[in-house]
């Protein structure tokens, strides 16, 4: 049984235009690893509304998991819940439940739950929420995309409070060999690997070192026995 598919949406103009470095997509990737979930696609949008329905859709329809995140906020460019309801052609409204979170955390601050914060209780009807014990506005899950913040203390809060109710497969297991060659020396070892292991996944990827190329050679899988084995044949075709 393979294990389930994902993709991720990166929403924000901070992001294209450079302003921004995500790290979310790294947190993320390392978290469905070990959650036997398979990252398979990253598209970075922009604040635009037909660009973010588009890829909704386009990913929703190709994985069984879509993971967004950021334009949750109180602000007028925070546009992703009405686009994800927009997507699945959903109502969204101030919903009672995340109203009464709001409600409790800014009676604790002592701050006003104002028009502008209360946005951030719109939730698309039929959707779950996502708890947030950060900062309290919630996230939520319509269909199967699951929509987060893009401050990255609230989405990988957001992220911890999810993945435990998803199911998982077998977590992705590694082993990596590091090798002063060059890809051209080791291409045609590494390509036999491939053809005997293919039910694991090889990568290589070059690096230089006082003028001296070499590779970090990544065997990736969710047998560990079977990953121990292509790297202690590798390790040994390349000492041959």
């Amino acid at each position: 049984m393979t294990n389930p598919t994902a993709a991720m949406l990166v929403i924000g103009d901070e992001i294209l235009s450079g302003r921004t470095r995500d790290s979310n997509m790294y947190y993320l990737a390392g978290e469905l690893t070990k959650h036997g979930i398979a990252l398979q696609e990253v598209r970075v949008v922009s604040d635009d509304a037909q660009a973010i329905t588009g890829a909704v859709r386009a990913l929703s329809s190709r994985f069984d998991h879509v993971f967004t995140s950021g334009g949750i906020g109180p602000t007028h460019d925070d546009i992703t819940a009405d686009c994800i309801a927009a997507a699945f052609d959903a109502h969204i409204d101030v919903r009672d439940d995340a109203r009464a979170l709001l409600e409790a955390h800014y009676k604790t601050t002592g701050l006003e739950l104002n028009a502008a914060r209360l946005r951030m209780a719109r939730i698309p009807d039929g959707a779950a929420l996502i708890d947030n014990p950060v900062s309290t506005a919630p996230g939520f899950t319509l269909e199967n995309v699951h929509v987060m913040a893009g401050v990255p203390a609230v989405f990988e809060a957001m992220v911890a409070s999810l993945l435990p109710t998803l199911t998982g497969g077998a977590p992705l297991l590694s082993q990596s060999l590091r090798v002063m060659r060059g890809e051209g020396e080791i291409a045609a070892t590494l390509g036999a690997l491939a053809a005997e292991f293919s039910d694991l996944s090889i990568g290589c990827y070059p690096f230089q070192k006082d003028g001296v190329f070499g590779a970090n050679i990544v065997v990736r899988g969710s047998d560990g026995a079977r990953v121990d084995a292509a790297v202690t044949r590798l390790s040994r075709d390349l000492e041959g």
